[in-house]
């Protein structure tokens, strides 16, 4: 079960995600004589949300009852942010070894570190499946692309094992973390020590920098988070093809050390980190008119024009 967000005349809804177009989920209520609260929080119908039953009673309809499923989709509806304003935003630095080793520096190995963890808001970062990714004017000249695996939480988490952490999974995404690689606040200022990590972790805060979406996939359609291929192509050409069995911590391990500090809510997005191949590595950057398009297995492809 894949589901998105959309919005068709003015109205935001529901709907079951199906690439290139969309069946809304009431409508597939109606159809199946299904009682269905209206609601476009993801999160109701995906697993701990109070209608998931219901949810997979339809996407299971669907399955069976393609020719009038047919007479309800939607081709043309705009697609939004799967969960529009996350509690928190959490994205991971250096998960996969071959994207640390380009970058110049040395992978070691799960047991002699700890994940890197940062934050972006999520109010002014997060765009959607569709949306127009700015070249921001202060910094134009280093945008870069990395596609993620994106783990949506479903129920509150504190201090959960690893071997229990995905018990508390909604679904997954794909998430596109726009990086800003030459970021340089002030080029007169006076060099202090942390200006290298602050002009990274800067580089990440750019309005429209977090892609997300097109859709949620429920844990049911994702057999192994741990071995989904994932592609990010510009302008149809492959820079991006991995797999998320080459993270160095696992979205389970990951979701044990963040919930050993913090507590973790329905809705936060932790997003897992990237692969090699990002266009600073060989001196591409993104530039307007650039068409990019992220994929992950099992879930889809998030499409996003540079301007």
């Amino acid at each position: 079960m894949r589901i998105c967000r959309f919005e068709q005349e003015g109205e935001v809804a529901s709907g079951f995600f199906q690439d290139d177009q969309v069946v809304p989920i009431a409508a597939v209520a109606e159809a199946a004589g299904e009682g269905l609260e209206q609601d476009d929080d993801l999160l109701s119908f995906l697993p701990h949300g109070s209608q998931h039953d219901v949810a997979q009673r339809l996407a299971e309809w669907l399955v069976g009852n393609e020719s009038p499923a047919a007479g309800l989709a939607i081709k043309d509806a705009l697609i939004l942010t799967p969960i529009p304003r996350p509690n928190k935003l959490l994205l991971l630095a250096g998960n996969y070894a071959k994207h640390i080793e380009e970058g110049g520096e040395n992978a070691v190995e799960r047991a002699e570190t700890y994940p890197y963890v940062f934050m972006k808001p999520a109010s002014t970062t997060l765009n959607r499946h569709g949306g127009d990714i700015p070249i921001p004017s202060v910094s134009p000249d280093n945008i870069d692309w990395e596609c993620e695996l994106g783990v949506v939480m479903g129920k509150r988490a504190k201090g959960v094992s690893e071997a229990d952490a995905l018990g508390y999974v909604a679904g997954y995404t794909v998430v596109n973390d726009i990086s800003d690689r030459g970021f340089r606040p002030n080029p007169d200022r006076k060099k202090r020590d942390r200006d290298k990590f602050f002009d990274w972790q800067h580089g990440k805060w750019h309005d429209g920098s977090c892609p997300v979406g097109p859709c949620i996939a429920a844990p049911a359609t994702i057999s192994d988070p741990q071995n989904l291929s994932l592609k990010l192509s510009v302008n149809g050409e492959v820079h991006q093809d991995a797999s998320t069995a080459m993270q160095i911590f696992p979205v389970a391990a990951v979701i044990e050390f963040l919930s050993s500090f913090v507590t973790l809510e329905p809705g936060d997005i932790i997003s897992t980190g990237t692969a090699a191949g990002v266009g600073h590595a060989k001196g591409v950057h993104l530039e307007a008119g650039d068409q990019v398009e992220a994929s992950i297995e099992g879930i889809g492809t998030l499409k996003n024009t540079v301007v």
